[in-house]
């Protein structure tokens, strides 16, 4: 009894991809199954087309891997390819810096709340952190009797 590799037939599978990227970047299964924190047997087993990977799986894979996780995500089948005619998205840091209605210090700010969404980088949210200007009630005292 033979197994049949998940996916398409041929060198267009999601396993071929990976090992391809893998391959490239000059890692062993033991070192990409390390960088992206999933098991090596696991990783083999999905470079083979016999195991097809959760989303979450394949974004850490793509972290290991430095690729877009939305490349892995077609490849799987589980987004569909963007058409060739759609628009390509739009340079965020090259808008905001040609905005004319935007002062010199205005984009800088944005520029750097930009950076800080796209690095992968998290600060906590204003309800989260303290704040000086974060005022207390003030007491009421009540009288003693």
């Amino acid at each position: 009894m033979s197994r049949i590799p998940l996916g398409p037939l041929g060198g267009d599978s999601l396993g071929d991809y990976l090992r391809e990227q893998r391959q490239s970047a000059r890692l062993s299964l033991r070192q990409l199954s390390e960088l992206a924190g999933v098991s090596n047997p696991y990783l083999s087993q999905i470079e083979r087309g016999l195991k097809k990977p959760s989303a979450e799986i394949l974004q850490q894979l793509a972290k290991g891997l430095q690729v877009s996780a939305e490349s892995l995500y077609v490849r799987a089948g589980i987004l569909d390819e963007r058409p060739e005619n759609a628009p390509e998205p739009a340079d965020t840091r090259a808008v905001i810096t040609a905005d004319p209605l935007l002062s010199q210090r205005q984009k800088a700010a944005l520029l750097d709340v930009y950076d800080s969404f796209v690095s992968g980088t998290t600060t906590p949210d204003a309800s989260t952190r303290p704040s000086a200007t974060r005022r207390r009630a003030p007491k009421t005292s009540t009288p003693k009797r």
